[in-house]
């Protein structure tokens, strides 16, 4: 792609540096042009949504320089902090030049439904809106167990279409793509989906009582309805890959407007 020559990527994730769908997503943005930098947390961060933690000594956050797989030409950090941090420190002066796009993923299982609010690798991709940037995250929907052999080709075989979309998009715009882990050969053509109201799946938390501490148990449950037709969680499951343009925090006018009450309590 020609018009990505001139544009740089930061490649992030919340599974962490040592994913290999960051790897696959870092090679692709290369051979597609851009200008890549990679920065990822050194641990796993699923699940930490749009948080800015990170562990910080005198007010300073580790670095950990790495050479990725067959990506030796691209800069590669291992960073001790959540992908929403990466992305803002990169905004606040750390990179020079600072990135034009931020590509997120590829994450090791779908993001679908409104629950992405708590992923990590979304909250990435939001972040780069705030600075003004087009940011993508990508998920492979591979099952609860994760194979030993995932799919990436198949994600990386929609990823030239995608970031055209993306590079024509207004400036700051978000998307998500989710992909079913499947040959190449069984994907069915990409949809526009919209969020389900959920995710595939629902965490259930029981409390159980102990002799010296109570606990909350944590596990996944299935949904106990089928998916709204023309939802993310109903396209992926019939092996359609989905894309979907989120948007950040916005507020919402006539809070004390007296129509616009009378409407919200209608």
């Amino acid at each position: 792609m020609a018009s990505s020559r001139r544009l740089r990527a930061l490649i992030t994730n919340d599974d962490g540096i040592e994913s290999p769908g960051l790897w696959a997503l870092a090679s692709a943005a290369r051979d597609a042009g851009f200008d890549v930098v990679v920065a990822a947390p050194h641990v796993d961060a699923s699940g930490v949504g749009g948080s800015v933690l990170a562990v910080r000594e005198d007010g300073r956050t580790r670095l950990h320089r790495r050479e990725l797989p067959e990506l030796a030409d691209v800069p590669a950090f291992a960073v001790e902090g959540h992908p929403a941090f990466i992305v803002h420190a990169a905004g606040r002066g750390w990179l020079d030049p600072e990135p034009d796009v931020v590509l997120s993923g590829i994450n090791i299982g779908a993001n679908l439904g409104h629950s992405v609010l708590h992923s990590g690798t979304i909250g990435a991709a939001l972040a780069a809106s705030l600075h003004g940037w087009r940011g993508l995250a990508v998920s492979l929907g591979t099952p609860a167990v994760t194979p030993q052999r995932p799919h990436w080709e198949s994600a990386l075989k929609l990823l030239p279409d995608v970031f055209d979309l993306l590079l024509a998009s207004p400036d700051a715009t978000v998307l998500s793509l989710n992909v079913p882990d499947v040959p190449v050969s069984e994907l069915r053509e990409l949809r526009e989906a919209r969020l389900a109201r959920f995710g595939s799946v629902q965490v259930r938390v029981d409390h159980i009582a102990g002799d010296d501490n109570d606990l909350l148990h944590s596990h996944a449950a299935e949904l106990a309805t089928p998916p709204e037709p023309g939802t993310d969680t109903a396209l992926l499951a019939a092996g359609h890959p989905t894309i979907t343009e989120l948007q950040s925090v916005s507020d919402r006018p006539g809070l004390l407007d007296g129509a616009d009450m009378d409407r919200r309590a209608g």
